[in-house]
């Protein structure tokens, strides 16, 4: 004969405790489940499910009582016990519905219940309402130019009288002092190419998508070197060009150059 662990023997032997505590209290329990099997209002099938919790329980209270080798032989047999012949699986209720609990998850392996912040906000209003502000702030600086500035249309081309010096507008100022500098093929295609071909690639080689300048030290040295490179161009051209385009002080020979 197989001997029974000591938990079983101890499990076995607080159940026997626990059934004599609770025996003076089931008699109430008892009458209370008679009025009601009279009652003509509770449905047929709940009163069917009681019995059926009800001599279950009564059967777990006898084996737990029978001492320890009824717990095992209960083990046993639960063990070796085919399936119903019937086809209802064991312990269905009435009509043979059977009750299944859900896997208890975590909510996080379903759906995410958290918002995750990004760095995104809408076109509108944020960004529109700040272009349209924008637009506004340049058209009124446009208009009150314009007033207090006098910049009229000078005379009809002579071409017999080319003007000297002869300057090009101010934002080609920049290509025209390069053109003094380095060769026509340097000054008109090279170096602007560079220039443009470096601002294509600078979100390519800067990808780092904070907005605080001391993280975009390579994006905001690009742009600054070539403000600046263009910028001192286009003043050297405006204000210390004289005739015959040579280099001259605008304190001492004046400014050579009309809006």
């Amino acid at each position: 004969m197989t001997e029974i662990p000591e938990h079983l023997l101890k499990r076995a032997q607080a159940a026997r405790e626990k059934a004599a505590a609770e025996a003076p209290a089931s008699a109430a329990p008892a009458e209370t489940t008679a009025a009601a099997a009279s009652d003509p209002r509770i449905p047929a099938h709940l009163l069917e499910r009681s019995r059926a919790a009800k001599a279950k329980a009564e059967g777990g209270e006898a084996t737990a009582s029978g001492g320890g080798v009824a717990v095992a032989d209960k083990v046993a047999s639960v063990v070796a016990a085919p399936p119903s012949a019937a086809g209802v699986p064991t312990g269905a209720g009435p009509g043979g519905h059977t009750q299944r609990l859900l896997t208890v998850v975590k909510s996080g392996s379903i759906q995410d219940v958290k918002a995750t912040p990004v760095d995104k906000v809408h076109t509108w209003p944020h960004l529109l309402a700040v272009e349209f502000v924008a637009a506004l702030a340049c058209l009124g600086f446009t208009f009150l130019f314009s007033i207090w500035v006098n910049a009229p249309l000078q005379r009809m081309a002579n071409p017999n009288q080319t003007p000297n010096p002869s300057k090009a507008p101010w934002y080609f100022l920049g290509l025209q002092e390069l053109l003094t500098m380095f060769h026509p093929m340097v000054a008109g295609v090279t170096i602007p190419g560079v220039g443009l071909i470096l601002l294509i690639f600078a979100p390519y080689i800067d990808k780092n998508p904070s907005n605080k300048p001391e993280d975009r030290k390579f994006a905001i040295s690009l742009m600054t070197i070539h403000l600046m490179f263009w910028a001192t161009l286009v003043i050297i051209g405006s204000f210390f060009r004289g005739p015959g385009f040579n280099f001259t002080l605008p304190w001492r020979d004046g400014i050579f150059f009309e809006l």
